[in-house]
């Protein structure tokens, strides 16, 4: 209903109903967010909210619509719509009445949701690392106690702040092994992760070969590291399997946990005799199991971010390659419908005039005759005519067409022309710069939507009469075609976007903004670029690219 067109502004999804309850209008908005709408009652039972009714029987109570539309006063309600078992929705619904209509918006406030529920996530993060900042607190008060365990303590401190600072592993690892080996006089150092009883090297420290193996350990010093206890050895082997050393050396392997399971080992090699401050390295080890722990995820984080991103961009572009194909498909069906509709009458009006052609020669009468053969004559002019576009319409469309071919792109541009002269008749003076073209291997079909839609936009920039001009060119094994008209000009901020689907600036109901979205893709099949040169006032241009 037009005078509830003004609700088409608000970017709230919007629905009115009558008296009757039946709806009879919906917004733009809510066209976009419940495309699948097909009735109330259906929309009414994916949409719940928190109310608990009284030995009730009736299963509409429980629906806030029902609430909504029942009510004699205002209505407001929190909830929650499911568009799928795994995906739902909430919004603030609020119902206003006005004489014998209710109003009803939807504000969609999911993302709030989410919000809130990152913001619990990090608050709990956070409470976590509070807590490990008041433990290691705890560990600089105990060790303050001396001046030598203060140094210590400093050097707990920076490595703490580079596993803090950091959400990459092996930065994370290299720093503390350097950190490690430099506090206990180590040669060697490196960390190996742990997974159904094994050890994986990762991250090593002094050694130049690098070399990142599965190791194992005696079974004393394997259980040793699975009860969590720091393992420290006088030891002519580094691990079972390895070459003896030349010299006995102190062996530190300190395991490192997180939540209880063991997650991987730190092992230093020392020649130095010096004594050991357990605290330093359990305090290291819990921070450094945190550490790994919140980069790990941190990093599956990113790389399912990464993974969803791509997944719509996927999804984005079947959708456009879809609703292509279905128009397409449609258009054929439609097309060669009406081609053989036309074509019956246009066979018996060509026979009737091949027919009084002959019979025009015998009329005595010189001036009958010579009006019936203009008219004869026109007649098979418009006849020809009328094969010629049914003709055209089926070249256009060539759904029986759907491998690559040679064609000529200038005849295409030609037959393009002619099915929109509608659009340019004594209005729209066409310039052609035809280059001398090979034939190029394309999807002929698909190319003429693309010339199509372009011609079509170029057409409607112009307000009144105008200019288009045509150039194709071939060069370097690339063809070139530029469209280029004097209409109204795109804004410069509207640039970067005319190419993306949905985007549009013709209005509601005049354009989808998939006709250029659509033209990417295929010139992108083609291997090919469409680019766009505009100003406001003096018009566009577009120049496509192919690779041929």
């Amino acid at each position: 209903m037009k005078k509830f067109s003004f609700l088409n502004q608000f970017p709230d999804a919007v629905i009115v109903t009558n008296h009757f309850k039946d709806v009879i209008f919906k917004n733009n908005s809510f066209k976009r967010k419940f495309y699948d709408f097909t009735d109330l009652k259906k929309f009414s039972h994916n949409m719940n909210f928190d109310i608990c009714p009284l030995n009730s029987e009736n299963i509409e109570i429980y629906s806030p619509i029902y609430h909504a539309l029942n009510s004699k006063e205002n209505f407001f309600a929190y909830v929650s719509y499911e568009i799928s078992p795994n995906i739902i929705l909430y919004f603030y619904l609020t119902a206003i009445k006005k004489k014998k209509y209710t109003i009803i918006f939807l504000t969609d406030v999911t993302a709030e949701n989410e919000l809130e529920y990152y913001k619990e996530y990090t608050k709990e993060l956070t409470n976590k690392y509070l807590k490990l900042e008041e433990e290691n607190n705890d560990l600089q008060k105990i060790k303050q106690k001396a001046q030598s365990q203060a140094i210590r303590i400093a050097l707990i401190n920076k490595v703490s702040n580079i596993i803090r600072e950091s959400m990459d592993i092996s930065k994370i690892l290299s720093s503390a092994l350097n950190e490690l080996a430099i506090m206990f006089g180590a040669y060697k150092g490196y960390y190996a992760s742990h997974k159904n009883g094994e050890f994986q090297i990762s991250e090593i420290y002094g050694d130049k070969n690098n070399r990142k193996i599965k190791i194992k350990f005696d079974e004393n010093t394997y259980n040793q590291i699975v009860s969590g206890k720091i393992s420290v050895t006088r030891s002519m082997i580094e691990y079972v399997g390895a070459q003896p050393l030349k010299q006995p050396v102190m062996k530190i392997i300190v395991p490192i946990f997180h939540m209880q399971q063991l997650i991987g080992i730190i092992v230093l090699l020392s020649r130095q005799k010096r004594e050991l401050e357990m605290e330093i390295l359990e305090a290291i080890s819990s921070q450094l199991g945190n550490a790994i722990i919140r980069a790990e995820l941190y990093q599956n984080n990113i790389k399912t971010v990464n993974e969803l991103k791509n997944t719509l961009q996927e999804l984005k572009e079947t959708q456009i390659q879809l609703i292509n194909t279905e128009k397409m498909a449609s258009l054929g069906q439609l097309i060669a419908g009406v081609a053989h509709e036309i074509n019956t009458p246009v066979a018996s009006i060509k026979s009737n005039n091949t027919i009084l052609s002959k019979f025009i020669p015998k009329i005595t009468d010189k001036e009958i005759a010579s009006m019936l053969k203009e008219i004869n004559e026109i007649d098979f002019e418009a006849i020809q005519r009328i094969s010629n576009i049914v003709t055209s319409l089926k070249k256009f469309v060539r759904l029986d067409e759907a491998e690559l071919q040679q064609a000529d792109i200038n005849k295409e541009l030609d037959l393009t022309l002619d099915l929109i002269r509608h659009e340019t008749k004594n209005r729209i003076d066409i310039i052609k710069h035809y280059g001398n073209l090979p034939l190029i291997k394309c999807y002929p079909n698909m190319l003429n939507q693309v010339f199509t839609n372009i011609l079509i936009n170029a057409c409607q920039a112009i307000s009144d009469k105008g200019i288009i001009e045509i150039t194709t060119q071939y060069k370097n094994k690339k063809l070139i075609v530029k469209i280029k008209d004097n209409g109204k000009g795109i804004p410069e901020n509207e640039l970067d976007k005319i190419f993306t689907a949905g985007f549009t600036t013709k209005g509601a109901g005049v354009g989808t903004g998939l006709g250029l979205a659509i033209c990417t893709k295929i010139i992108e099949k083609h291997n090919g670029k469409i680019l766009v040169n505009s100003e406001i006032g003096k018009g566009s241009e577009f120049i496509i690219t192919i690779q041929s």
